[in-house]
């Protein structure tokens, strides 16, 4: 008589999968301003399972220099004894690394200090009012834990009352580049390392910075997949086209929808704009798109290389340029899907979008907006938008 099978193991972030880095390489060639990476992760044995269009969930450390720049200001050796924001005992060391979000200042850190210094007083009790949440913010736009330390030294901390004070290192979701279809017991990143300076100090980003800098082949990831129902494809016999828009790592997830697509003979056309820097260092996947092109997979490929002439060119402005055939595309039933920066392009995205439609399907500027809402309400116009 047979055993019943045991049940998938149920990942999540009290519980992450202990994948393994297979790996990694730069996709940003010399002479890029950008560091942007393509990692492959091992899923093997884990059960994992996942769609395109989900995200990896990532639990990332603080950057080590970070963390003993804050135990010195803080005065403190690192080895003491104190319960995580989890409640693990472990070293304050290791609380500093892996569960206390360092360059993230919480409120209640802020009120500390100023309880500890008068100088800190007078810079925060009129920002932690209920009020002036947008003041508060501004100020702490670029500020990390050790910039408060550091100005104001005469607040000190107890081990564990400085632990209790932060809030926990974040989740990072990064859309999954690949299919399970083309990659079995794999999952792939693209990811641009974040790396800038704000009030005269280097910052990093936590999680893009710890892949680059401190992930080596067969290095622990601790992960989860996010499942994002509401970024699917069509089914492979559905016959409805698709308009996928994704500049820098906003590509993602088009990857993923492309070898999910080669993989089970989908039909419908396939428009991909993808836009960067230069065609020269920037062009993520150039051959991989050429591939798709060549067998049928993708029909369209527009690209938007900013740099690469006298004025700045973006992928809102090849979808003006390309409205005539945008607008026959959407007329035939095809879902428009959106990936990438929430605060700029996606909104550039939206007003082209809303201009192609004005003046390839000649409407006014509120019918454009009834259409815009028709294709929402249909879950015809789809983001992935952080």
């Amino acid at each position: 008589m047979s055993q019943p099978s045991s049940p998938a193991p149920v990942f999540n972030r009290k519980n992450p999968c202990a994948a393994r880095l297979r790996s990694a390489q730069r996709l940003s060639r010399d002479g890029s301003p950008k560091d942007t990476r393509h990692y492959e992760i091992s899923l093997e044995g884990s059960g994992l399972h996942y769609e395109p269009g989900d995200s990896l969930a990532v639990l990332p450390q603080n950057c080590p220099t970070l963390v003993e720049e804050t135990l010195a200001a803080l005065g403190l050796s690192g080895s003491e004894p104190v319960n995580d924001l989890d409640g693990r005992p472990v070293s304050l060391r290791e609380a500093l690394t892996t569960s206390c979000a360092i360059t993230i200042p919480d409120r209640k850190l802020l009120a500390a200090i100023a309880a500890r210094d008068s100088s800190a007083a007078a810079t925060f009790e009129p920002l932690l009012g209920p009020d002036n949440k947008d003041a508060l913010n501004a100020w702490l736009y670029g500020r990390e834990v050790i910039d408060l330390l550091l100005a104001f030294p005469d607040a000190k901390f107890e081990p564990q009352e400085f632990v209790s004070l932060n809030k926990k290192v974040q989740i990072r979701l990064y859309s999954i580049s690949s299919s399970l279809r083309a990659h079995p017991d794999e999952v792939h990143l693209t990811v641009a390392t974040v790396r800038y300076q704000s009030h005269n100090r280097d910052r990093k980003g936590v999680a893009s910075t710890w892949l680059a800098e401190r992930i080596s082949q067969g290095t622990t990831i601790p992960c989860f997949i996010n499942h994002g129902k509401g970024f699917r494809l069509p089914a492979p016999d559905d016959d409805t086209p698709i308009i996928m828009c994704g500049p820098g790592t906003g590509i993602a997830p088009f990857r993923s929808f492309l070898e999910e697509r080669r993989a089970t003979s989908a039909r419908g056309k396939a428009w991909l704009f993808f836009g960067e820097i230069s065609a020269s260092t920037d062009f993520f996947y150039e051959n991989e798109w050429q591939d798709f092109l060549a067998d049928g997979t993708l029909t369209k490929l527009t690209t938007a290389f900013s740099r690469d002439q006298d004025r700045k060119i973006y992928v809102q402005h090849r979808m003006l340029e390309e409205a005539a055939d945008l607008w026959q595309w959407l007329e035939a039933g095809a879902i428009f899907y959106v990936c990438g920066d929430a605060s700029r392009m996606a909104v550039d995205v939206d007003k082209a979008l809303h201009s192609a439609i004005m003046s390839a399907g000649g409407r006014s500027a509120e019918e454009a907006d009834a259409y815009l809402a028709a294709l929402r309400d249909a879950k015809r116009y789809r983001r992935d938008v952080y």
